[in-house]
């Protein structure tokens, strides 16, 4: 094993879960380079995009991936209707619940 070899930074899958690799990629941005970075990320063949790229695209997954669970995406659409329009014909939303109307009492 050579010196070099062995002064190496290691190899690593840059995984968008990892905050030390956010944090990477956040100084990479900061600074414009890797100088400071103590790993060395891989980037796969079949991405076709320079490294940045692909870091930024599988962040960007990884959020939206943490905002809009599966769950979230399969719920019932809220209970809102349109009450009226605005001016120029625009919809203006003012009832979360449709009203129901309550039975009168007999008198």
């Amino acid at each position: 094993m050579s010196k070099l070899e062995y002064m190496m930074r290691p190899l690593v899958a840059f995984d968008p879960a990892n905050k030390d690799h956010r944090r990477y990629y956040a100084e990479f941005l900061e600074y414009g380079g890797w100088g400071t970075c103590p790993v060395r990320f891989v980037c796969p063949e079949d991405v076709g995009h320079d490294l940045p790229t692909m870091i930024k695209n599988s962040l960007i997954e990884y959020y939206v991936g943490r905002e809009f669970r599966a769950k979230d995406l399969f719920r019932e659409p809220s209970k809102r209707r349109l009450v009226g329009t605005g001016p120029g014909g625009y919809g203006v939303v003012v009832a979360d619940k449709p009203r129901i109307k309550k039975p009168r009492k007999p008198l």
